[in-house]
């Protein structure tokens, strides 16, 4: 990558800044476009995303771009069409990125999906049918399509990653909120709870894409990635007190129980995540190009506890 310049969108986010640290550890010119200003070198604003994003003065040299920029799932969404809106910012915006990336003389495009696009539970992999339930997840899957299409068409090699839930330093919403439970001893209700699920440490996903932006082999094609290690969530839980040095304070309560109460309650869907199954296999990425983890769930567990506690959020006695 020595002094190749390249394009991340979304360069100030949670994965965003992960990414841009690791390409620059490995020798890349990285360009950083957010919607936040800054006075940093190579840093643009852009406005929020569609059919008429200017990305021109960002592209300008570059020859690879790193698209994790979107409009995130929403828990609630209260605006009143939600498919219309993930549309424009998440379908529309993606493929004037990619426009105007081809007009610039990018060569590759990574592209940072979702595993919403394959659907809210079940054991997926690269093989497996897309069926996307929820706006963020259609959105993202017509993005795909759309710009695979554009790829073939264009001459873009194009590159899909589908990660899980991402964790790490930075981390937000629910897991944040578990991590935080975690770390202040409180009971949960998790015990019992012996399902699967697959998440990706940021780090492991910012090794990825690294691995996709020069990989012959990648171009054109869609991956799912993981940290290749399912657990339950009652696991999860103890990762994350052995991360801290504590142990999980799990109380055993059964499963259907905790989800009829939490129908009763208008919360099923996130019961769902908490309880059903999700699971992720890397191996086509690992396979096809020779990729590895290289972070375990112990390592990625420690670094976000690290910085959970360093944040000043937590004073461990």
């Amino acid at each position: 990558m020595n002094d190749q310049r390249m394009l991340v969108t979304g360069a100030t986010g949670f994965v965003g800044l992960r990414v841009c640290s690791l390409l620059e550890s490995l020798g890349a010119v990285v360009v950083k476009a957010s919607r936040s200003p800054s006075r940093e070198p190579n840093t643009f604003q852009v406005s929020a995303l569609g059919s008429n994003t200017d990305w021109r003065k960002a592209l300008q040299g570059c020859t690879a771009v790193v698209h994790l920029a979107a409009r995130v799932h929403v828990m609630n969404d209260q605006v009143v069409n939600p498919l219309l809106e993930f549309r424009q910012a998440n379908t529309e915006g993606t493929l004037q990125l990619a426009r105007q990336a081809v007009q610039a003389g990018v060569k590759r495009m990574v592209f940072v999906s979702s595993i919403k696009v394959n659907g809210e539970a079940g054991h997926f992999t690269a093989g497996s049918k897309p069926n996307p339930i929820d706006p963020y997840g259609i959105s993202k899957f017509e993005a795909e399509e759309q710009l695979l299409e554009f790829g073939r068409q264009s001459g873009l090699e194009v590159v899909v990653l589908r990660p899980p839930l991402v964790y790490g330093p930075g981390v937000k919403a629910n897991f944040l909120k578990l991590l935080s439970a975690v770390a202040r001893g409180i009971p949960l209700p998790l015990g019992a709870v012996n399902n699967k699920r697959s998440l990706v440490f940021v780090g492991n996903l910012a090794n990825a894409i690294a691995t996709c932006l020069v990989h012959p082999k990648a171009k054109g094609r869609v991956y799912l990635v993981s940290d290749n290690s399912d657990v339950s969530t009652a696991q999860l839980v103890r990762e994350m007190a052995q991360a801290f040095g504590r142990k999980a304070n799990l109380i055993s309560i059964s499963p259907r129980l905790m989800e009829s109460l939490a129908a009763i309650l208008g919360k099923r869907a996130a019961a769902q995540r908490l309880l059903g199954d999700l699971t992720v296999s890397p191996q086509a990425l690992c396979e096809e190009l020779d990729w590895k983890p290289p972070f375990n769930m112990q390592a990625g567990m420690k670094e976000t506890a690290d910085w959970y506690m360093h944040q000043g959020q937590l004073k461990l006695r």
